[in-house]
């Protein structure tokens, strides 16, 4: 699964980009994740991307999950707590 996490300012990115590590996303969602979490830093949109390996068990078309798509992973990093 991959989410996309974007800030609407410069302040909001360097908050998230402090908080959110790749260590801290693979903590939150606990055993959902079956492999490494990696973060790609998009500065110039004030964006995290997150790509979360082995998350989806297998995807759509093997996984018996009820979101075997990953729709709500996105709604769930959310509730992530961070430090401002």
């Amino acid at each position: 699964a991959n989410i996309g996490l974007i800030a609407y300012t410069k302040e909001g990115y360097e908050i998230i980009k402090r908080e959110v590590t790749p260590d801290r996303v693979k903590e939150h969602f606990g055993d959902l994740v079956k492999g490494e979490v990696e973060r790609y830093e998009l500065p110039n949109l004030n964006a995290l991307e997150f790509v979360l390996h082995g998350a989806l068990d297998g995807g759509a078309t093997k996984s018996l999950r009820m979101d075997n798509l990953g729709k709500n992973v996105g709604q769930a990093l959310l509730l992530m707590e961070v430090e401002v």
